[in-house]
């Protein structure tokens, strides 16, 4: 695969809302201003093209000096278990890798937990910190 890599927080809303509908994440395009003005407010959006389909994402929120928070990574199920999220979550641990505090939020599955792990994040149900979430 030839997978173009981009650092820009401008999208298409159509483009952005069918990454977003095809993983399944449709609490997210209920309302499109909302996630659209929240691209445009995040410290960093990376995104995977194949040619000019959008394939892939991460979207990063904080400071950008004492703490980074990983709001969205995604990738099309038919480009899933190729290394694209992986290739990713390098690049903004890279750009940010000075930063101490590098958190997200995630469901609990095996899959998801075995790849944050693989990336040495720790789960907070597994040390000595505590994470607390008020979704509305």
């Amino acid at each position: 695969m030839n997978i173009d890599y981009r650092e820009e927080k401008v999208f298409n809303e159509l483009v952005l809302k069918s990454l977003y509908d095809d993983v399944g994440w449709t609490a997210y395009t209920k309302n499109m201003p909302t996630l659209i003005a929240g691209f445009k407010n995040s410290l960093a959006v990376i995104s995977a093209w194949d040619h000019d389909k959008l394939i892939g994402l991460i979207r990063v929120v904080g400071d950008g000096k004492t703490i980074i928070y990983i709001q969205d990574l995604l990738v099309l199920p038919a480009y899933q278990n190729h290394g694209l999220g992986s290739k990713l979550l390098v690049k903004v641990l890279f750009n940010y890798k000075n930063v101490r505090q590098k958190i997200l939020l995630t469901n609990d599955e095996p899959r998801v937990r075995a790849f944050y792990e693989k990336h040495l994040f720790s789960s907070c149900d597994q040390g000595d910190l505590v994470c607390f979430a008020k979704i509305s």
